[in-house]
């Protein structure tokens, strides 16, 4: 399978990446079957090469989850919500609302108290 993923260069601690389509089972750094774009992390910079990256994705490939919110950015993808995002959102709420329960019920025990002394 062939998956679209980061390529590492660049100084150390000033690293840069390539956006490279490369078969699965390749190391990271090893020799990409195509080059398809550049990302700097440090300025945001990104230059995509927009055929090759479509025709790419036609072929099957896929993106792994960094490439694909850079393709989403760059209006290649649409942007879907993944079922993770939407977990951790939902989960986030729900320990927000017992938090929140937790706060009213201890502030009014607190004044049940305050009213009986």
């Amino acid at each position: 399978m062939i998956k679209l993923r980061l390529k590492r260069f660049g100084k150390k601690k000033e690293a840069s990446f390539r956006i490279v389509a490369c078969n699965s089972t390749s190391r990271r750094d090893g020799r990409p079957l195509e080059e398809l774009g550049f990302y700097n992390p440090r300025t945001k910079e990104t230059r995509l090469d927009t055929e090759a990256l479509r025709n790419r994705l036609t072929q099957g490939a896929q993106p792994t989850n960094v490439v694909r919110t850079l393709l989403e950015k760059g209006g290649l993808l649409e942007k879907k919500v993944r079922p993770s995002i939407a977990i951790g959102k939902a989960k986030l709420s729900q320990k927000e609302k017992a938090a929140k329960l937790d706060n009213d019920k201890k502030n009014s025990n607190e004044t049940i108290n305050n009213e009986s002394e």
